[in-house]
């Protein structure tokens, strides 16, 4: 007998229907699957025939053939292991084939039978409401993922034996015998479980690079702090999430869908509803920066997709790893590339990186600074001129006096600061509304004209820019992108010299 059964699979971080097709029929005993199938999918033979034995439905003496269509599409992972056993019990008339109509199976199988947890669910989930399935059947530790997409009836399922008595019931019964999981997602955004993060008013001092990180914030820059070591660069890009814009649903959405396909929603926390913070350690991988790997997966810059990416000791981080950021700085997003597929995963992220100006880090003073020229030149070189060119604001963190730790007054809160931010982001808000862009720093080259319109006085005094500072065209979108953010903080429609002035300022680094 033959059955066709729903399932869904992960490409990247979006999803696909799957049909798992099952025909069971006389001749020589086997079991053969079939469809572009990863090592994890072909074992799904021997786990859904160990599991079906213990679960006292031991596989007849048939010859069962399983293929998993779209055929073009490479298969990984073991979420396709539920919907195998149901239609090998569908194709051998222990199950009716009713039970299958609008109806979608997820879920890894253990030898005991047990219905284990599996990765990209939230994105699965969003696809089967695209397409107009009714319930989806899924681990009991994946319900609360998928119950977050609401208008699709949710049921969380222990193990197999549970599964297979669920799907006998008459319809009138299920409920009762094992109720959906429900969940109301906008409640659960609104409440924002983020823990407490660092205030600024911790930090005495340093006005010039919290002004930076103001600016950064709320046009969602990307920013380079240099200093010597002990200033507080570090302690100021970790507060810098506390003065970002709050996630929007959509936005949530997003970046739940990246932690969900990585395996990274904490248990009980389906939505990520805090913009991410991640910052590796120097020593990392390229493939683990920027995504990759055999079987590819995001790296930690799709990890913080419209969050922070903050990268300490920026040219310790290798070449090869900084020079990876050239294209996602600028199309937002990763693109990998294997033999039988390509995966885009996104990558709107603000990068925030710290470094010394000198290996030893005291560098001009020449007192504590024993770097001869070549190896500053060198240090310094570490970080490329594209790179440079891509860093919307640079600023130097200056060392602290003695009197301004002991008696200087709290910094401004985080709160107060905060408060600057959502003023910027409320006037980006109504001007980007119905385009697609967020913030500021998302404008491509084509729509500068449109949304950072410059006065004949402002024209003339970019031209002058243009010429001492020497920039490229990136630098001048950038640098109008930039005074764009400091004419919203002011909450002025146009941009004046004096923004201009500002954000020219903060393009100017030592070479």
């Amino acid at each position: 007998m033959y059955s066709k059964v729903l399932s869904g699979g992960i490409h990247g971080i979006e999803s696909y229907l799957a049909q798992v097709e099952v025909d069971a029929s006389r001749g020589m005993p086997g079991f053969d699957m079939v469809g572009l199938l990863g090592s994890e999918v072909r074992e799904a033979r021997e786990r859904v025939r160990v599991a079906l034995k213990n679960t006292d439905f031991p596989l007849p003496v048939k010859r069962i053939t399983v293929n998993i269509s779209p055929a073009d599409i490479r298969k990984e992972g073991a979420a396709f292991d539920l919907a195998i056993a149901v239609g090998i019990l569908v194709s051998t008339e222990v199950l009716s084939e009713e039970i299958l109509a609008d109806t979608l199976f997820i879920g890894e199988l253990g030898l005991n039978g047990e219905v284990k947890p599996v990765k990209g669910v939230l994105p699965i989930m969003i696809m089967a409401k695209e397409k107009g399935i009714g319930c989806c059947i899924l681990p009991e530790e994946n319900a609360l993922e998928g119950a977050v997409i609401e208008g699709i009836k949710v049921v969380g399922v222990k193990t197999l034996e549970e599964t297979i008595h669920y799907l006998q019931l008459e319809k009138e019964h299920r409920d009762q015998f094992l109720p959906p999981t429900l969940l109301d997602g906008q409640l659960l955004f609104s409440q924002n479980r983020k823990e407490q993060e660092p205030d600024f008013e911790d930090i005495r001092g340093q006005e010039m690079v919290k002004r930076a990180a103001v600016i950064a914030a709320a046009g969602f820059h990307h920013l380079l702090i240099t200093g010597e070591p002990g200033t507080g660069k570090t302690m100021i890009a970790r507060r810098i999430p506390s003065i970002l814009p709050p996630l929007t649903m959509e936005e949530s959405l997003e970046v739940s869908k990246i932690y969900s396909v990585s395996g990274l929603l904490k248990p009980g926390c389906p939505l990520v509803t805090g913009r991410p913070f991640l910052h590796p350690h120097h020593t990392i991988s390229s493939q683990a920066l920027i995504g990759g790997g055999r079987i590819p997966r995001p790296g930690m810059l799709s990890l913080s997709h419209r969050g922070v990416l903050f990268l300490d000791e920026f040219p310790e981080f290798g070449r090869e790893n900084i020079e990876s950021l050239r294209q996602p700085l600028e199309d937002k997003e990763v693109q990998i590339a294997r033999s039988y597929a390509s995966i885009t995963y996104p990558a709107d992220v603000m990068i925030v990186a710290a470094m010394n100006p000198c290996p030893c880090g005291f560098y001009p003073d020449r007192n504590r600074c024993h770097c001869t020229e070549n190896e500053i030149k060198r240090y310094r070189n570490r970080i490329s001129g594209p790179i440079y060119d891509r860093m919307d604001l640079s600023v130097e963190a200056k060392a602290l006096t003695i009197e301004a730790l002991q008696k200087g007054m709290p910094g401004q809160s985080s709160s107060k600061m905060r408060k600057q931010v959502m003023r910027a982001r409320a006037m980006q808000e109504e001007r980007y509304r119905g385009t697609g862009f967020l913030f500021n720093a998302d404008l491509r080259a084509g729509d500068i004209e449109r949304f950072c319109p410059l006065e004949k006085e402002e024209e003339a005094y970019m031209e002058n820019l243009f010429v001492a500072l020497g920039l490229s065209a990136r630098a001048y979108h950038r640098l109008l992108k930039t005074a764009r953010t400091i004419a919203d903080l002011e909450e002025s429609e146009k941009i004046r010299k004096k923004h201009l002035s500002e954000a020219a300022a903060f393009r100017i680094w030592e070479s």
